[in-house]
């Protein structure tokens, strides 16, 4: 869980230069009258991304610093959006720090790295929630309302938000899908023509694999043949003779004489017999070149017909290489992947079928999970309220009512809207709920809005007493209360410390107040003291223990530190407290 553990703030108000540090748990401020206390409220509201407001800064001086530091666990939603920014955890913990100056201009850094206030703005809703006179975050906001509502009721809303949301997504892919077919028929049927045109020209052809190549050839030969036979018949001329004239020399006689002149001596040296047998190798190699000379002229004969035809072949294989690949075989390729394509755009008119089926039906099956969210949502709000009506009858606001107002925006069509109870409403990722957190303070009033139903120290109790209920499924791990007192007294205050006492269980609560039975309530105690030239110094902001708590809580009671009946009183509010820990 994280942990505002340390705040410094330096010339802002009355304050000179002063470090509140805080713990988990209960965490009371107090002091006198003026002493300084609500700039801890100030403070944590500038680190969290407040309005920079240049009247804050001490007069005198330059400019106003707030420094805080939040422990945060690894890998939660505050630690991940600052390390977005560029921030960097020191040892587990944030380090944030805002500056305003005298002339208005703010600065804010984050992680040791400067950032806009937006980023810090972010990071409150995760952090930290407000409530008091002047700040107002968290659940004041009906986003997170919806939200808070959702854990507070569980599995009766969890389950079919999760089968919702589930729905939700299929729908958006399928109407995107849907809306890419529909929107771009015109491009695919062009496209389609195309390919079509494009294989009935290679069907058209019939080109073979490696054809291209085989007529080349066969066109090369075909246009040189006289030049090939005349050669060939020169070539088996010179090696085997010519029959018309008896005194021409030819390779083969040669070669055969010299056989014969090395057959008569070869038996007296193994290595003229080697070389012997290398000039029969010749001889005979000789005669089967000679052979196959005389066989290719007699073959070849030059055939204009066939080379027209060939030329013809070759052309109509080429207007194919020039628009579709750059030979046959990127030719057949390009055919072949085409052929998939046509037959996937062909499909599209059946493909639109299914997902315009699918898309109703998961409207229809939304419509059905969406009601059973409002209706999951409806009965959790019925129990939030009474038990939140419930806590503020103890907090001396017994005639006020809180409720929820769930309610669903009318869709302009029933293409753009599910069906909740009847109507085509607007939906989303959670559903079709709008929901809206109301109070009525006193029997006969409107509920309104809680953030426009309360005064300032009643909207405080308002917001104690929603946190409490909600404590455990509202994940903001630290809470300040500015004016939760305001109004309230006796009995009353006890219940408001054993409140806060309550949510302290499980999360950090840090509460300026002016009331002793809220304070003794505390697990730790600070005290604000300004010194005699009217500023909060370093040493200004105290831990209070024992006996200097004892004091304090007896000031708070009589406005005598001294008085022995307030002592005892003292006495008795902290034990009371620790017997309700």
């Amino acid at each position: 869980m994280s942990v505002l553990e340390e705040m410094r703030i330096r010339s802002l108000g009355v304050i000179d230069d002063a470090v509140v540090e805080l713990s988990p748990g209960f965490t009371a401020v107090t002091g006198e009258t003026g002493a300084g206390k609500t700039m801890v409220v100030t403070s944590l509201g500038l680190l969290l991304g407040g309005r920079a407001d240049p009247a804050l800064v001490r007069v005198g001086a330059k400019a106003a610093v707030v420094e805080g530091r939040i422990t945060v666990s690894e890998g939660d939603a505050a630690a991940l959006r600052a390390e977005e920014a560029g921030a960097e955890l020191d040892d587990g913990a944030l380090l944030i720090s805002r500056t305003v100056s005298a002339e208005g201009r703010s600065r804010a850094h984050l992680g040791g790295r400067s950032v806009p206030v937006g980023v810090l703005t972010e990071l409150a809703d995760e952090l930290v929630a407000v409530h008091g006179q002047t700040d107002q975050q968290g659940l004041l906001k009906p986003a997170r309302q919806r939200g808070a509502l959702d854990r507070y009721a569980g599995d009766g809303v969890e389950v079919p938000h999760a089968k919702y949301a589930a729905a939700y997504r299929r729908l958006r892919a399928v109407a995107t899908e849907l809306e890419e077919l529909t929107t771009r028929a015109r491009e695919r049927a062009q496209e389609a023509d195309l390919l079509r045109f494009g294989l009935n020209e290679v069907a058209a052809v019939e080109p073979l694999p490696g054809e291209d190549v085989e007529l080349a050839a066969e066109a090369e030969r075909l246009g040189h043949a006289e030049a090939l036979a005349s050669a060939a018949s020169l070539a088996h001329t010179a090696l085997a003779g010519n029959p018309e004239d008896p005194e021409s020399v030819d390779a083969t006689t040669v070669v055969a004489a010299a056989g014969q002149a090395l057959d008569g001596v070869r038996a007296h040296d193994p290595a003229l017999a080697a070389l012997a047998d290398r000039v029969g190798e010749i001889s005979i190699l000789l005669a089967d070149v000679s052979g196959e000379l005389a066989g290719y002229a007699d073959q070849l004969d030059a055939d204009p017909v066939r080379l027209a035809v060939v030329e013809e072949r070759r052309a109509a294989l080429t207007a194919l290489t020039r628009k579709y690949g750059e030979d046959i075989t990127a030719v057949l390729a390009w055919a072949q992947e085409g052929a998939g394509r046509l037959t996937e755009l062909e499909g599209d008119d059946e493909r639109i079928g299914e997902l315009t089926a699918e898309r109703d039906a998961l409207r229809a099956e939304l419509s059905v999970l969406g009601q059973a969210l409002t209706d999951a949502r409806t009965e959790a709000a019925a129990r939030f309220a009474e038990a939140v009506t419930e806590e503020l009858a103890s907090l001396a606001m017994p005639h006020a009512r809180v409720s929820f107002a769930i309610r669903q925006t009318e869709a302009a069509d029933e293409a753009s809207g599910i069906d909740i109870g009847g109507r085509s409403v607007l939906y989303g990722p959670s559903g079709a709920d709008e929901v809206e957190l109301l109070l009525a303070p006193h029997p006969g009033a409107q509920p309104r809005p809680i953030a426009k139903g309360a005064s300032g120290g009643e909207l405080s109790r308002v917001m104690l007493a929603v946190e409490v209920v909600f404590a455990g499924s509202d994940p903001v791990p630290t809470y300040l209360f500015d004016e939760v007192d305001a109004g309230v007294g006796g009995k009353a205050a006890v219940e408001v410390g054993r409140r806060l006492a309550k949510l302290a269980k499980s999360a950090q609560v840090v509460v300026v107040t002016h009331l002793p039975q809220v304070a003794a309530f505390a697990d730790r105690q600070l005290l604000v003291e300004k010194t005699v030239d009217g500023s909060v110094t370093r040493s200004g902001v105290t831990v209070l223990d024992g006996e200097d708590r004892v004091r304090e809580l007896s000031r708070m009671l009589a406005g005598q530190e001294d008085s022995e009946t307030a002592r005892a009183h003292a006495e008795e509010l902290l034990a009371t407290a620790r017997a309700d820990g």
